[in-house]
């Protein structure tokens, strides 16, 4: 448990570069293109990373804030991921410009219009799946498991001493 604490950021911070290489190499070598909300999914793996890199190498700071602009950016991340599993259930509304169905258009030009903005890949259809789970259900669960563990090590490693 001491090698988890003492590497939390550390692990935290190949974690992200994982997901965000396992989802690069899912869209450029096997052709899964993301949708609008895959996209916004990546951001907050993208922060970190940035974050991580920023405090290690440049900023000698307290990581306190390291560990709380995370969990903020696990927040960010664990709502559009679980907004996105809503949308591929058909529970939760879809973005604008994000699903695979149309409006009743009253003119032609309306429709026109609709189809040229559609998303190339819809949010509401699921893509690919690994071992049952959609993507968006797979970063949920990555998501809610570092979240669950941050905070734990924020409260335990900071409010415990």
């Amino acid at each position: 448990m001491s090698f988890v604490i003492r590497y939390w950021a550390f692990i935290f911070f190949i974690l992200s570069i994982i997901a965000i290489s396992s989802a690069l190499i899912a869209e450029y070598f096997f052709n899964f293109f993301p949708c609008k909300m895959c996209l916004y999914q990546r951001y907050p793996y993208y922060f970190i990373i940035c974050i991580f890199t920023l405090f290690y190498f440049f900023l000698k700071i307290s990581n306190i804030w390291l560990y709380i602009l995370t969990e903020l950016a696990i927040l960010f991340g664990l709502f559009y991921s679980l907004w996105h599993v809503g949308i591929e259930k058909k529970i939760l509304p879809e973005l604008s410009g994000c699903t695979s169905s149309f409006n009743n258009s009253n003119s032609l030009t309306d429709l026109k219009n609709e189809i040229l903005n559609q998303a190339i890949i819809a949010c509401d259809e699921i893509n690919w799946i690994i071992l049952g789970l959609s993507a968006a259900t797979i970063n949920s669960l990555l998501l809610l498991f570092l979240l669950i563990f941050n905070t734990i090590f924020l409260f335990k490693y900071y409010y415990g001493k």
